[in-house]
């Protein structure tokens, strides 16, 4: 997890979230949590996946 990876994970978690791992499921949650749970679930959604070994 890079300083750029934190930035966005905060300031975009969706963008951030496709960026690691594209246009899937993933994403789609991501943007989910964003809008439905004032962002605050996009963010720990995207650093939960970050955080997560590959």
């Amino acid at each position: 997890m890079t300083i750029v990876d934190i930035i966005l994970a905060i300031l975009l978690p969706p963008l951030c979230v496709f960026l690691k791992k594209g246009a899937g499921k993933d994403f789609v949650i991501s943007l989910l949590l964003t809008f439905l749970l004032f962002w605050i679930g996009g963010i720990i959604h995207a650093f939960w996946l970050l955080s997560k070994k590959q």
